[in-house]
């Protein structure tokens, strides 16, 4: 008969094609990996791994293998958790997958709330950014997701706005903007900037913000493209230009060190959402962070209800 955790062990080991890195994730030897894993080659009488050398590559048979195992990988979670639950009271593990921002000033503060009611969940967080987390979401190899775009991308996902992120404009505590605290969009033109990557949930939403403006993102003058608002902040701390970052990262990483200018008639606000599968089977555990989280009244980042 099958075993949950050979098959486990089996997609861990496909997804990173090296035995001793499966074995690390694990919290097992290199040698018990490979042992499982040739249990089952020996179980379905074929093998599931090319091997040469330390290099590793899936069969045919192996890549049939991946959805299969991870199916009943899946169920056999579902029902260790369901029985557990049925004695009054909500365990299991749950895997978020969230971008930057919402992974360190988000779920830190939501996890400490779900926690204090439901202290047997286990959370493990994936931070990446958000397209990573979006397709992790839709290969179902996560139940959450933190992001603020990509949600027409993934259809077999719901997802909700539980908090938004004011984006704002820091400048150094010496530039001319930082003493008159407030510009006109135009003067957006004269400024050396420092952004986050295109990629980045911030960008895109600078991008939509200015792009009814008479200054679209693409007119600005950009120095520093940067992978991280704390850098940016940082950045311009040092005077090396102006940068937009989320308002919690100018209030905690650059207060006193730096000045937040308004830009006249121009408000730039990301939404955050939080987004679950919604054809796999779900999880006590994972019904409950859903209600959890979604029941939440929208606030600004870092303020929870």
């Amino acid at each position: 008969m099958l075993d949950a955790h050979q098959l486990n062990v089996f997609l861990v080991a496909a997804e990173t094609l090296n035995f001793t890195q499966a074995a690390q994730r694990l919290n097992m030897s290199q040698p018990s990996v490979s042992q499982h894993i040739q249990v089952l080659e020996r179980h379905f009488n074929t093998p599931l791994f090319l091997r040469s050398g330390r290099s590793l590559q899936l069969t045919d048979a192996g890549l049939a293998l991946i959805p299969l195992a991870q199916e009943l990988v899946n169920q056999s979670i579902l029902i260790e958790e369901t029985m557990g639950s049925l004695q009054g009271e909500i365990f299991g593990h749950l895997l978020v997958g969230c971008s930057t921002t919402p992974g360190k000033y988000i779920l830190p503060h939501l996890l400490a709330q779900f926690h204090h009611e439901h202290p047997k969940v286990r959370v493990t967080c994936q931070v990446s950014p958000q397209a990573h987390a979006i397709e992790l979401l839709s290969e179902g190899k996560t139940h959450f997701a933190l992001a603020s775009f990509g949600q027409k991308s993934c259809p077999d996902a719901e997802f909700r706005q539980f908090i938004y992120d004011p984006i704002v404009l820091i400048a150094p505590l010496d530039h001319p903007w930082a003493i008159r605290g407030e510009i006109d969009v135009s003067e957006l033109l004269d400024a050396t900037f420092i952004l986050r990557e295109e990629e980045s949930g911030t960008y895109k939403t600078i991008q939509d913000a200015l792009a009814t403006t008479e200054v679209p993102i693409e007119y600005l003058n950009t120095l520093l493209t940067l992978g991280n608002s704390e850098a940016i902040a940082l950045a311009v701390q040092e005077g090396l230009g102006v940068g937009f970052v989320s308002q919690v990262v100018a209030v905690g990483i650059g207060r006193g060190h730096v000045a937040t200018v308004n830009i006249a008639g121009v408000d730039i606000i990301r939404a955050i959402y939080i987004g679950r599968h919604t054809r796999l089977p779900a999880t006590k555990a994972q019904i409950a962070f859903w209600n959890f989280a979604t029941s939440l009244e929208i606030s600004p980042i870092g303020v929870y209800a």
